[in-house]
């Protein structure tokens, strides 16, 4: 009732159902990972195959199985890394299995693979990428910790742990303020571990490997967490 004088006021009108359908789109984003499931994946495979037959046989079951190919693909999503070029997934993935199978190795190998797209998605086409990085003894020793104990679970002294948590939330805090998006840029080794380290935060922040940076972006290091 109110929308003629909102408008002259300069307000941005929108109505009740397309706030339901945008708070909608992003629930779904940002669960996209619990939602899909083997189901969708089989449509998927469909739909390569309906463009690219041979690709869909060799990836499934050849390559993988589709359990295998949905845990990569829930890793993608978990990471709001957009997972339309199936092509490029299946190629990719097809390639690395002959190495291994393993879900977490076959996602890093994909993520470089789409590096250009994941860039894009966050940075848009700025320039500079703005980043955080890790000190080289910090980056090191995160490297052993996660040969210590494995992917899922690495060896971390807690205290160290919660002063990495507070480095990095500072840092990302500055971004944040500075209308900057939050990347923090680690070796390829590491890159999953802070992955999962940094979602039990409340900050948004993006964990990318170097070799998902395209050759020609610049990078402006904006801040170095190290281990004190």
């Amino acid at each position: 009732g109110q929308k003629d004088n909102a408008q002259t006021l300069g307000y941005t009108v929108v109505d009740a159902s397309t706030v339901i359908a945008t708070h909608l789109n992003q629930v779904m984003q940002d669960h996209a990972a619990e939602i899909i499931g083997h189901d969708e994946v089989q449509e998927l495979l469909q739909k390569l195959s309906a463009v690219s037959p041979k690709l869909s046989e060799q990836l499934v079951p050849n390559a993988v199985s589709l359990s295998v190919l949905l845990k990569v693909l829930q890793n993608l999503l978990r990471e709001k890394v957009p997972i339309r070029d199936i092509r490029t997934i299946a190629e990719t993935i097809t390639e690395a299995a002959s190495k291994s199978t393993d879900p977490e190795q076959l996602t890093n190998a994909v993520r470089v693979a789409l590096g250009r797209l994941i860039v894009q998605t966050i940075y848009g086409h700025a320039g500079s990428l703005e980043v955080i990085t890790l000190d080289p003894d910090l980056e090191s020793l995160l490297l052993k910790a996660r040969q210590q104990g494995g992917a899922e679970a690495p060896v971390i002294e807690p205290g160290m742990a919660d002063r990495l948590q507070k480095s990095i939330a500072t840092a990302c805090e500055r971004q944040e303020i500075s209308g900057k998006p939050a990347v923090l840029l680690v070796a390829g080794g590491v890159r999953g571990l802070l992955a999962r380290f940094v979602r039990y935060g409340n900050k948004l922040v993006h964990v990318l490997s170097y070799e998902e940076i395209p050759d020609n972006r610049q990078i402006t290091v904006v801040a170095t967490i190290g281990k004190g």
